[in-house]
């Protein structure tokens, strides 16, 4: 790992030296290719350059405690020294886990009711609330793509992309079925109900990070509507793609355009396409193949949203909150740590 560790330090001076070359602008592209890269490597850098002072520290003062005056002033600094060691390597082991190349882009986001009817769609709805309110924690931006509403306020479907640095690393692991147990509005007898919802989460791709033939997709046009007539327009700019080989269709309303929506579509199909890609490259390795939200069912869940208990669970890593109103309301990061945290942890054991 040490010799890894140096090759990266060589080559981050390399990228620092160059930054500082007088024509370093006179590329804006590759300028910027060669700073984020630096950026990238600065936090092992950090990292690497700290433990090799432990390193020294602990030689050090291992050396002054062959002096019988000095061991017991200098056994002190040692164990603080050994102790920074060792905390740095298990950081440096983590840093140099393959990143994700995803995980700076923005996401498209899919939330769709599951199993429950109006329950389903009315849960629904709240995601998107609560996904809405963590984004503007976030300082993220949502562009809303396709939003059908049902009459009680509820969500059969909603299409929006997440932009901001590093949304894709944070609200990947957000991809599954979420269960809700509460009194739902429709229910007069006050028993608890137990519903679903989907949530699917990609990158998103431009048209040219994904070859797309364009004679393999069929554009419909047809008048964006909603629930009590809202969003109704009197011309059709609506569009729904569909992508014949694969037979995917995607969908978006929410512009006036004909052209801004179908834009935002084809970004939407760049990005399924791209996720299917890699799910066969993923089905290659490990010879299952990876779904995000199976089929709906109520014992498909990655999380349970439990109202009259007040508490959430993520059964993946089996962590549970009693917090519900504040996850409800965007406070979702203690969650996404955890989440990420499992997920460097087995990133790591498989790397041994």
């Amino acid at each position: 790992m040490l010799d890894k560790l140096q090759a990266v330090e060589n080559r981050f001076e390399e990228l620092c030296a160059k930054s500082e070359q007088p024509d370093f602008y006179a590329d804006p592209k590759k300028a910027a290719a060669i700073l984020r890269e630096r950026n990238d490597l600065e936090p092992i850098i950090n990292a690497y350059r700290s433990y090799r002072t432990a390193l020294r520290d602990m030689e050090e003062a291992e050396d002054l405690m062959s002096d019988p005056e000095m061991r017991e002033l200098c056994q002190d600094t040692y164990q603080e020294a050994k102790a920074q060691k060792e905390s740095l390597f298990s950081q440096l082991q983590i840093l140099l886990l393959p990143k994700d190349p995803n995980d700076d882009k923005n996401v498209i986001v899919e939330i769709r009711g599951g199993v429950g009817g109006e329950e389903s769609a009315l849960f629904a709805h709240s995601l998107f609330r609560m996904y809405s309110m963590y984004a503007a924690q976030k300082g993220w931006n949502i562009e809303l793509m396709n939003y059908n509403e049902t009459e009680l306020g509820g969500v059969k479907e909603a299409d929006f992309v997440v932009n901001g640095r590093g949304a894709y690393s944070r609200l990947k692991y957000e991809s599954g079925v979420h269960r809700v147990q509460r009194v739902p509005e429709t229910e007069s007898g006050g028993r608890v109900h137990t519903s679903t919802a989907t949530v699917a989460v990609l990158p998103e791709m431009e048209e040219v990070d994904v070859q797309i033939n364009p004679a393999d997709i069929e554009m419909q046009v047809y008048r964006a509507s909603g629930a009590g007539g809202q969003h109704v327009n009197k011309t059709s700019s609506a569009v729904r793609l569909i992508h014949k080989p694969s037979g995917i269709v995607v969908a978006c309303q929410e512009e006036r355009s004909q052209l801004q929506n179908r834009e935002k579509c084809m970004r939407m199909l760049a990005s399924k396409l791209y996720e299917i890609e890699q799910e066969k490259l993923d089905s290659q390795v490990t010879g299952m193949r990876r779904s995000q939200v199976g089929t709906g069912m109520r014992n498909e869940r990655i999380r349970t949203y439990n109202f009259p208990q007040g508490r959430v669970t993520d059964h993946r890593i089996g962590l549970t909150l009693y917090k519900i109103d504040a996850v409800m309301d965007g406070a979702i990061d203690e969650i996404i740590d955890a989440l990420a945290t499992a997920d460097q942890a087995e990133k790591l054991k498989n790397s041994q």
